[in-house]
């Protein structure tokens, strides 16, 4: 046997034992919601996926196009209908140009990889999303964590090793708290640094129109790169970055994800076109979905459980174990209640964090019924036994 294949064997007989410690399902063999429950888990933050327009825009463009051409993203022209929605997002954003790619991972990993000089500096926090993290390392750049949103910190390590690249998220999908981005910016800006920021979570929910935390605060000039995946609010497969127009003429040449993968199909493009003029008026359900995150947060809150740093949508339960997960998802699911489980390498070892994603379309009944749940169950969930997961070590 091969070293490749006796890694392999112990890889598997470690994951065989990880899982027996468990002590019982956490992804395989959970059992599927069923008629009635309640499901927090999706990122379909503005309910926007299943919208009749939304679906007679793809089914539409099937029945017209089928798939349509096969390709890499770097052989399509002018007349290809992605330069129409990227001329649409770039609006949107308040950016110069935007590039539309496969994903947000494809996003993230292909713009550090082709921006990022080999052996340059990176500076990336410590909870940014993985896709950040291997974009790093497909630049040959060096990764240089900041602890969790500290810019004092960051300013310091700038200072050691000089200007780079800045990665973040605008907002951090584990913790659902905000990127400190004003001042992120005005760090940047002193120190000789170009910011990257991820707006995967933030797109459709902040901002005028839903055009993210960037556009929010003022800095769409001042922020070089904003990547995103539009499997959130966007309800879509996609992912782009809003960058200066000669950037993203560059992209589609360099950046591997765009070269080595297949354009996005025409029914994908139709229905986040269908999605994007829903957002631009959404502005009742983002009322709503702000509404509902608050109450939700302060219910949690009031029960004694530690939700911290959360300020949005996404809302961490943590109970840090492995063990303690799988027992409060057991007890969650039995009360109804679904949220999405997360573990190593989604975060750092005894970081483990049950995540509740709201959606604007939530009841205040819904949400009752979450905090009865939570009330009912927290002395047999251990709650009073869980630390702060506040800084956690990766992200996903």
């Amino acid at each position: 046997m091969g070293s490749g294949s006796t890694a392999l064997a112990e890889r598997l007989r470690a994951w065989d034992l990880r899982q027996a410690g468990w002590g019982g399902p956490i992804y395989r063999g959970r059992t599927a919601p069923g008629p009635g429950d309640l499901v927090l888990m999706s990122n379909d933050y503005l309910c926007l996926g299943a919208a009749a327009d939304v679906v007679e825009a793809q089914v539409e463009s099937l029945l017209q196009h089928g798939s349509g051409l096969l390709m890499s993203g770097a052989f399509t022209g002018d007349a290809d209908p992605r330069r129409d929605l990227e001329k649409q997002l770039a609006a949107f954003l308040r950016a110069p140009a935007t590039m539309l790619c496969q994903s947000g991972w494809a996003a993230n990993t292909g713009l550090l990889q082709a921006i990022a000089g080999a052996g340059s500096s990176v500076y990336v926090d410590a909870t940014a999303h993985m896709s950040l993290w291997a974009g790093i390392q497909a630049a040959e750049a060096v990764a240089r964590p900041f602890p969790h949103n500290d810019l004092d910190y960051l300013e310091r390590l700038i200072g050691r090793h000089g200007p780079g690249l800045i990665a973040v998220d605008a907002l951090y999908s584990v913790t659902g708290d905000l990127c400190p981005l004003a001042e992120l910016v005005a760090v940047a800006e002193r120190t000789g640094c170009e910011v990257v920021a991820d707006e995967s979570h933030t797109l459709g929910v902040l901002g005028p129109q839903g055009s993210g935390l960037t556009v929010a605060l003022g800095l769409a000039d001042r922020v070089g790169y904003r990547t995103a995946s539009l499997a959130k609010a966007f309800a879509g497969r996609a992912g782009l970055v809003a960058c200066s127009r000669r950037t993203a003429e560059f992209l589609p040449f360099h950046s591997h994800g765009a070269i080595f993968s297949s354009t996005l199909l025409p029914h994908d493009l139709a229905g986040l076109a269908a999605v994007l003029k829903r957002i631009l008026t959404a502005d009742d359900r983002r009322e709503r979905l702000a509404l509902k995150s608050s109450a939700l947060r302060e219910g949690l809150t009031a029960l004694g459980y530690n939700i911290a740093p959360s300020e949005s949508q996404i809302i961490p339960l943590q109970p840090g174990t492995e063990q303690r997960i799988s027992l409060l998802q057991h007890l969650m699911d039995g009360e109804g209640v679904f949220g999405a489980p997360f573990i190593p390498p989604a975060v750092g070892r005894n970081r483990c964090v049950h995540r509740l994603s709201v959606h604007s379309e939530v009841t205040d009944a819904e949400l009752e019924r979450v905090l009865d749940a939570c009330a009912l169950l927290r002395d047999k969930a251990g709650v009073r036994h869980w630390k702060s997961t506040r800084r956690l070590g990766a992200a996903v």
